[in-house]
């Protein structure tokens, strides 16, 4: 549907497609005794100051201009010589100014044009950047993204400085009409992967896209696995040293998360504060939380297994102090290890969805309460308490919220493997967990790159971080093209004496 050159018709048909909308404006320009313009725009979107200052004013001076000379503006002349924004475009398609408007636009229409001049003037309120509290670290910046999508972009376009940063916008729902955009450095990222990921975005098919998660669900490889195929994070600084690793990020419009593909299974282990500590310390780090997962995973069915089937593998005096602690139990190992497991993942939920101010105090009272009475009632023995308290801990050690929840999600099926067939059950889930692994791929990628299949340049940031100078190309779990990230020879000297000296 196209405008036309009558004013009053326009003026009618935005008034049927804006029907019971309270909010949306139609501000008349009379001069000469004649309606010349009319503004429209959506006033609980739009920066008012805007449209005031540089909509309405400058055409109210330049139209008295105008009025002695009996002459009108036509769409051209307004977005050429009136308006002072600096976003315009014209348009003559009522559709299209309709989603503008949506989006924040001011739509200007006059009686001498059926051409609309649409004026960027977008002003809703956004809360300030602030430290994502989901990933804090000690060293490293601050900042986080937030609802805004052009400000998330601001906060990449801050970090890498150059033209081979794109930015391609794409409008996913038929009813939120939310822009998504990708993000990659051209030369760095490998055409196929954005050609695939730009293909499956452009695939979806929704109403309404509220938050990343959408796009997640609708874009990873196999959807039925405990383990997640796409990075997620609020931190502008991880997107971006992501970004040089030759991966696309994914931004969404009203959602301070960013997507990040392809992503392999070492970068859940991996936290930004990794790469700005001293390299042993980094390094120390991933071993702990190497350890922390067999833990998360396997420590309640070790111990499930071994109290009940193999008990010769205990050490004497250990196996008598647990064989008193569950005297008084009356339920099996099995039982009391799931029930507590149940008790403390309800209870981290509570702590999560309680007000802020009491929901730490009511997560850790809770577990110290609930674990002390049990034990004393004789229902739950002490040993399992401490091992689900140590498994709890462990879980809270990976970085990746969504890599950790898949970890909890295997605990349970580990749990009764082992209460039915001992370690030849942990063994045969073991087995399951890695062929599972093995064969998950993220846009392409093998999921256990560069393990699987071994690429020995990329192993310097899996088990160990190196420095950030013997990183000299970058890893090919992406296909880059363009490998060489750090120059040959840029080791650091010693001082200059001692240079010298030798």
């Amino acid at each position: 549907m196209e405008l036309t050159m009558d004013l009053n018709q326009n003026e009618r048909t935005f008034r049927d497609i804006f029907k019971n909308c309270f909010d949306i404006n139609f501000r008349k320009i009379s001069l000469a005794g004649q309606e010349r313009q009319l503004v429209i725009f959506i006033a609980s979107l739009v920066n008012e100051e805007i449209i005031d200052d540089h909509i309405l004013h400058p055409m109210l001076v330049n139209g008295i201009d105008k009025e002695a000379e009996n002459e009108q503006y036509d769409a051209e002349a307004l977005d050429n010589s009136v308006i002072s924004a600096g976003s315009t475009k014209r348009s003559s398609n009522v559709n299209e100014i309709v989603r503008q408007l949506l989006d924040g636009h001011a739509a200007i229409l006059t009686g001498s044009d059926n051409k609309a001049v649409l004026v960027k003037a977008n002003g809703i309120k956004q809360r300030s950047l602030e430290e994502p509290s989901s990933e804090p670290v000690i060293r490293g910046p601050r900042d986080g993204f937030i609802e805004s999508l052009s400000t998330n972009v601001g906060l990449l376009r801050g970090r890498l400085k150059t033209s081979r940063l794109k930015t391609e916008a794409v409008t996913i729902g038929s009813l939120s009409q939310t822009q998504v955009v990708l993000t990659y450095i051209t030369g760095i990222a490998s055409e196929a992967l954005i050609d695939e990921v730009r293909e499956r975005v452009k695939r979806i098919r929704i109403d309404a896209i509220l938050d990343s998660g959408y796009i997640e669900e609708f874009i990873e490889d196999l959807p039925y696995s405990p383990f997640p195929q796409v990075h997620n994070t609020e931190r502008p600084d991880v997107v971006t040293g992501e970004l040089l690793e030759g991966k696309i990020a994914i931004l969404v419009d009203n959602s301070p998360i960013a997507l990040i593909v392809p992503m392999t299974f070492w970068t859940g282990l991996q936290a930004s504060e990794d790469y700005y500590v001293r390299w042993p310390i980094a390094t120390f780090v991933r071993w702990i939380r190497f350890l922390f997962l067999f833990i998360a995973i396997f420590a309640p069915s070790l111990y499930v297994a071994v109290t009940t089937f193999h008990q010769e593998m205990i050490p004497t005096n250990l196996v008598l102090s647990i064989a008193s602690s569950r005297e008084a139990v009356p339920f099996p190992a099995l039982f009391e290890a799931l029930s507590m497991e149940i008790v403390f993942e309800a209870l981290r939920e509570a702590g999560i969805r309680l007000p802020k101010q009491i929901g730490q105090a009511i997560s850790i009272v809770g577990a110290l309460v609930i674990g002390q009475a049990a034990v004393q009632a004789g229902i739950i023995s002490a040993p399992v308490v401490i091992i689900v308290s140590i498994t709890g801990i462990a879980t809270f050690a990976i970085p990746r919220y969504s890599f950790a929840s898949g970890v909890r999600l295997l605990r349970f099926p580990i749990l009764f493997l082992a209460g039915t067939l001992g370690l030849y059950g942990i063994v045969l889930g073991f087995l399951c967990i890695v062929l599972h692994v093995a064969s998950l791929r993220s846009f392409g990628v093998p999921y256990l790159t560069p393990l699987g299949p071994v690429t020995v340049t990329s192993l310097k940031d899996v088990l160990i971080r190196v420095p950030v100078w013997a990183r000299g190309k970058r890893p090919g779990a992406a296909g880059t093209s363009d490998s060489v990230r750090v120059p040959a020879g840029q080791k650091p000297s010693p001082f200059r004496e001692d240079r010298e000296r030798n």
